[in-house]
């Protein structure tokens, strides 16, 4: 008796139906998007860490958290604004490449971005030419000092008034900037949690020096003494040379329009207003604007825990001179570190292996200093 692989209208098939999906046609789309970003990178989120601007939407979510955590008494599950770099190429050249190679967009066509990093499908609200929030109490004064131009201050209400709140509020009512007093929720949550101490004052985005300007005008001092810094990405580090910059007599500050900080809220105050008084420029390529410099007379001398030449050692210190800081990870890029005319070394016992960007700029400086003061 034939089986039932003989009846009519038998099964040719399998009873399983194939998978559904997309069948890769949505693949394309993803092509050249870049990888998911982390909470802390994502402008939108309330753990967003980023360096750029902190968005509104942003700040109120942090705002809320920090409440919610406040009544249930634990630790607010946020970010902190400015602790991590998340900025693409700056300066308008051509920014980062994203995707596969630099043809990340559709149909071959090199994609760039710049501004804060954004994840697929987020759009981008750069914010390079809006006002920033100077915040703090010495930056605010000597911003105010400096006659650098603002457009509004905002001092928060009961706020502990003391020598240099009254010459803040002074001096922003002398030069005819209106004085805004809001709650310190309100400051809270327009400095995204940043301390304040009571004072914002509101200025447009930083005008750096042109360089050449900033080169002529040192060589016009008797002992000209620049800084360059390569790659240091943290605008509290950059705060930090210009502090230090200013407090050991160098007449100006150059660093690379992409791939380092700029001059930020972050960094201003870090600076505790230094930026005011000391010239900052940006530049297109920092390896030919250090020729530049030993072109004009300087000697470039760039700070490396490898170096030939020991800090103490250094009798280039009384000449004209450029100290190199190398980024905080990598330190002296190769091109930078050739380009120099010498490499110096910081003295250290064998247990410590390296020194903070900043503080290894301090210590040079306050050397480089020293010498002069013994040798002009």
């Amino acid at each position: 008796m034939a089986g039932n692989s003989q009846r009519r209208g038998r099964r040719l098939t399998s009873k399983a139906s194939a998978p559904k999906g997309s069948g890769g046609k949505n693949k394309d789309s993803l092509a050249g998007r870049g990888r998911t970003l982390p909470a802390d990178e994502r402008p939108w989120h309330k753990g967003y860490s980023g360096t750029e601007k902190l968005p509104q939407r942003t700040a109120w979510k942090q705002d809320k958290e920090r409440r919610v955590a406040a009544e249930e008494g634990r630790a607010p599950k946020i970010g902190q604004p400015g602790s991590k770099d998340t900025t693409w190429g700056k300066g308008g050249g051509r920014g980062v490449p994203v995707g596969r190679g630099a043809t990340g967009g559709r149909g071959g066509k090199p994609t760039t971005r710049s501004g804060p990093r954004v994840s697929p499908g987020r759009k981008s609200n750069p914010s390079k030419d809006t006002p920033e929030l100077l915040v703090g109490r010495n930056p605010v004064l000597e911003a105010l000092r400096a006659q650098v131009p603002a457009t509004a201050l905002y001092t928060a209400q009961g706020i502990d008034v003391d020598e240099r709140t009254k010459e803040i509020i002074r001096t922003a009512a002398d030069r005819g900037i209106a004085n805004l007093e809001i709650s310190r929720a309100e400051l809270d949550r327009m400095t995204g949690g940043v301390l304040h101490q009571g004072v914002g004052l509101q200025v447009p985005p930083f005008a750096y020096q042109p360089f050449e300007d900033m080169v002529a005008a040192s060589l016009e001092q008797q002992a000209p003494l620049l800084v360059a810094l390569d790659g240091v990405t943290d605008p509290r580090n950059l705060g930090a040379v210009i502090r230090s910059a200013a407090a050991f007599g160098a007449q100006g500050v150059f660093v690379p329009e992409r791939r380092a900080a700029g001059i930020t809220a972050t960094a201003w105050r870090t600076s505790a207003g230094a930026a005011a008084r000391v010239p900052v420029a940006q530049v297109t390529n920092l390896t030919r604007s250090l020729k530049a410099c030993r072109d004009a007379g300087f000697m470039v001398v760039g700070l490396d825990a490898d170096g030939d030449t020991d800090l103490y050692d250094l009798e280039a210190a009384v000449g004209p001179l450029v100290v190199v800081v190398g980024s905080e990870g990598r330190g002296l890029s190769r091109l930078v570190g050739e380009t120099c005319d010498l490499t110096v070394s910081i003295p250290m016992i064998s247990e410590v292996e390296s020194l903070n960007a900043s503080v290894a700029a301090a210590v040079a400086l306050a050397e480089v200093a020293r010498r002069r003061s013994v040798e002009l």
